[in-house]
């Protein structure tokens, strides 16, 4: 009878151990950023918004030398111009400067919806990759190492995986 006891208990370990075992999720990690530094989408991505954003620190250059070069013109000629005169101008350079400053917003959030409209589709096809190839070799969890999650050593890191799925 004691025999019978002991060979149950070690029966009943023996299949919870193994079940506990079936049950740990496997783990594996990945460099979000430099996943999507390497794809060759985001350098394109990165020379479109570099070529917006000289495009507009040209025109703002321009801008700028314009307001600057008018107010000097009516500085000098302050003296020959009436009261009037100088007051209108003077309307007239606070409506320049806010023009130019309207312009330098305008443009911050032109880029950044540029930058986003430019990204979303990048992050897109780098997530559906990871989940690809997460899926394929039968991970339950990838964490994303690039937000400063501290990640496990013995973690299976996927981005040499995932590249190779798209081709970089």
């Amino acid at each position: 009878m004691k025999q019978l006891k002991n060979l149950l208990l070690a029966t009943v370990l023996c299949v919870a151990s193994v079940t506990l075992s079936n049950a740990q999720s496997k783990v594996a990690h990945i460099n979000t950023q430099e996943l999507i530094q390497a794809m060759p989408e985001m350098k394109a991505a990165q020379t479109q918004l570099e070529t917006l954003s000289k495009t507009y620190q040209t025109d703002m250059q321009a801008s700028i030398t314009e307001y600057q070069n008018t107010v000097k013109q009516y500085d000098a000629e302050a003296a020959t111009k009436t009261e009037e005169e100088n007051a209108k101008r003077m309307q007239e350079l606070q409506e320049k400067q806010m023009r130019i400053q309207q312009f330098q917003s305008d443009a911050q959030k032109d880029l950044q919806k540029k930058e986003m409209d430019l990204l979303k589709p990048i992050t897109e096809k780098a997530k559906t990759a990871i989940l690809k190839v997460a899926r394929a070799q039968g991970f339950d969890y990838v964490l994303d190492s690039a937000q400063g999650v501290t990640i496990l050593a013995d973690g299976k890191n996927l981005l040499d995986d995932v590249k190779k799925e798209l081709g970089i």
